[in-house]
């Protein structure tokens, strides 16, 4: 019994290392913990009104809804969004009262909805939050088959839903940003310790595409924990703490970077096995020293394996082994670990006031993308009603619930092809739980309420990471629902399926005829968004290091990646194995892989540049370096805006003068050697659009 218990608590640590990895902040999991709670305290709170079955359902789907869409950035925001839930909520409910009773107004109304809830997505997530419950609410009583005597106890049942998750978001699973931020920083070093795992496979079995696959996730990953710890270091910390958090948690997130390539370089060469095995013990003492909670443990400078890794790393001998190059690296990722720990243990918890930010008011009505997306979904909507009604008179709405899912978040037509294809074949593998679960518990009333809270878990905790999963739940969920109501067999859950496959296929039709959003246009769309971010940054990155301004570069970078992550998102559909065509997966994987190199070198730029770092004729050398590099930006930004152009324009090559001539200090030159690589990926994005680059003009004497 002794023995099994160290075996029990390292599972226990695993598991909780591989949630806190997977989940960073465990927000999801507050988030589907929220709208379970929410359900059963809707629930239990109606009882005593012996409301039916049918209208609790709504006060649970009120619940459910509230906690994963209202998604505000502060409470005060949060709590107006659910007050004006209400009141749209309750309009939306007597919309469908009334087109229950005179028909066929239901099917206008909801078709119209889906235009409303698609483009008030153009208002954030507010106005996400508004539209999806205008079209869910109006859906689900469509799906219970409400009437208009059913609308007064509908709207009390939805003010009860949103009471429930009030309570629990504001009282029972209230969000600590502190706690959040632990949990954050767990996440991170249990991603750091994932990429040195990658880093042990590629040195233990060689360079591979699977191994090098394993380091692009493990980097991926580690970079979404780094953003994570900087949008949530500002609730915690003051500014200046904040600061030199995100400033650490970017060093360690290069440190790491530069870990894995010289890892491959090192593995790319034959290496005697007693290094390779030296080498890989190495780095597995290294990740045994990764924290799993940063508040109990002590820091990595205090055992004797940093020291160690210090004295091997720092090792200068006119003879050079094989690995020191693995060996150096793993030492400087010991010391930018270090040094982020140290900040990150005394960051003290400090009142901030909120900030009113200066952004562009959104535009009540303009003709955009997200308008040509709405116009769309309506038509698309139409056509699911029509072909919806030749498979089931009764059920052709799941055609269009399909219309509206698909367009909900996607911006071109190759996004919601995937997205379809996603959900329909969620929706195929969900009926296989659905009939299961339904055949294994019927019957079982308790049973089949605590199954559809699992569902009800499950489909809030993967909503925002595999529209798969998510349509496997949903439909695992109607089969125990229809269970529930005593309405189960099989052939209605196969035309779940063909109405789901009738709607995906309605609503791509749509977005490929009816004046189409091209993924490529979107994608070009975004590429110039990137580049705005990135001539802004290199700008303020020379008026800092020149001494003219004091700028937060950091903040700066931060905007960068996020518009590098839209990128990401937007080119999916090139870049996903469903694209047949190869020749436009490599150009997909082309322009992302090298706005993601350069947003890497910015950021490399942002943690080691300081005011006033370079003085004199090297300031001056870096201002004539940076202007034609933000030069060469506003070349690509122009062929990425004006595709069709035929204005002559090519990118202007360094003329080979390094800025870096007579500078001692290592961090600036490993600033500005970055800024030398950034200009490299500049002139390699440039060909991916067809721009040239030249040698420059020789100077006149």
């Amino acid at each position: 019994m002794g023995a099994a218990r160290p075996m029990i608590a390292d599972l226990r640590n695993a598991f909780l290392d591989r949630l806190a990895a997977a989940d960073p902040g465990l927000v999801r999991l507050r988030l589907a913990a929220s709208a379970v709670l929410g359900i059963a305290i809707a629930i239990g709170a109606l009882s005593p009104l012996h409301f039916p079955l049918t209208t609790s359902l709504v006060a649970a789907i009120a619940a459910m809804m509230s906690a994963f869409t209202v998604n505000d950035a502060t409470g005060g925001g949060q709590a107006l969004t659910l007050c004006l839930a209400a009141v749209v909520g309750a309009a939306t409910i007597t919309a469908a009262g009334l087109g229950a009773a005179y028909p066929p107004l239901d099917t206008v109304i909801f078709v119209l909805l889906i235009f409303v809830a698609v483009y008030l997505q153009r208002f954030g997530p507010r106005g996400i939050a508004l539209g999806s419950m205008t079209f869910f609410l109006f859906f689900f009583p469509m799906f219970l088959q409400a009437r208009l005597s059913h609308v007064p106890q509908l709207i009390i049942a939805l003010l009860f839903g949103l009471a429930a998750n009030a309570v629990v978001r504001f009282v029972l699973l209230r969000r600590n940003a502190e706690s959040e931020l632990v949990r954050i920083r767990r996440a991170f070093r249990a991603r750091v310790a994932a990429a040195v795992r990658a880093t042990e496979t590629t040195i233990a079995g060689g360079t591979s595409d699977r191994n090098d696959r394993q380091i692009r996730t493990a980097l991926a990953r580690l970079h979404e924990a780094v953003l994570l710890i900087e949008d949530n270091a500002p609730d915690v910390v003051d500014a200046g703490e904040a600061d030199q958090l995100r400033r650490r948690a970017i060093e360690v997130e290069l440190a790491v970077s530069w870990l894995t390539i010289t890892a491959r370089r090192t593995a790319s060469q034959p290496l005697p096995p007693d290094v390779a095995g030296d080498l890989v013990a190495r780095l597995a003492r290294f990740r045994s020293l990764m924290e799993r909670d940063p508040r109990e443990l002590p820091l990595i400078s205090q055992t004797g394996e940093y020291s160690r890794l210090l004295v091997e790393g720092s090792r200068i001998d006119d003879r050079a082994r094989p690995g020191d190059g693995l060996r150096r690296a793993l030492a400087e990722l010991a010391v930018a670990d270090d040094r982020a720990q140290r900040i990150a243990s005394r960051a003290s918890t400090v009142d901030l006031p909120d900030e009113d930010e200066d952004r562009e008011p959104t535009k009540a009505f303009a003709y955009d993308n997200q308008t040509r997306s709405a116009i769309q979904a309506v038509l698309g909507g139409g056509l699911a009603v029509l072909a919806g009604q030749f498979v089931s008179p009764q059920r052709w709405y799941w055609a269009v619930l399909t219309v509206f899912v698909v367009f909900v978040g996607t911006s071109s037509t190759g996004a919601r092809f995937v997205k379809g294809v996603r959900r329909t074949g969620g929706t195929l593998l969900g009926i296989v739980g659905g009939v299961a679960l339904a055949l294994l518990v019927s019957g079982n009333t308790p049973a089949i309420l605590a199954l559809i809270a699992v569902c009800v878990f499950g489909m809030v905790y993967t909503s925002r990471v595999s529209q798969f999963l998510m349509a496997f739940f949903i439909t695992s969920m109607l089969g125990l629902l229809y269970s529930l109501l005593g309405t189960f067999s099989i052939e209605v859950l196969w035309i779940r399926v063909a109405e789901t496959a009738i709607g995906a296929a309605c609503g791509l039709l749509a977005a490929m005829v009816v004046v189409p959003v091209r993924t490529r246009s979107v994608m070009l769309d975004d590429v110039a968004a990137a580049l705005d971010e990135l001539h802004e940054f290199l700008a303020s990155a020379a008026d800092l290091m020149s001494g003219r301004e004091n700028l937060n570069i950091i903040e700066m970078s931060r905007d960068l990646d996020r518009a590098v992550e839209q990128v990401r998102t937007t080119i999916e559909p090139l870049t996903h194995p469903i694209n047949l065509r190869s020749a436009r997966r490599d150009y997909g994987w082309h322009v992302l892989t090298t706005l993601e190199g350069i947003a890497f070198r910015a950021r490399h730029v942002a943690a080691r540049a300081q005011p006033g770092q370079l003085t004199g004729p090297v300031a001056e050398r870096l201002d004539q370096f940076t202007g034609r590099i933000v030069a060469n930006v506003d070349r690509i930004h122009e062929a990425v805006s004006h595709p069709g152009s035929t204005r002559d324009r090519a990118l202007v090559r360094d003329d080979g003068t390094p800025v870096s001539d007579r500078i001692d200090e290592a961090e600036t030159r490993a600033v500005l050697s970055s800024l030398s690589h950034l200009d490299e990926g500049l002139i390699a994005l440039g060909r991916v659009f067809g721009v040239d680059a030249v040698d420059p003009a020789p100077a006149r004497e």
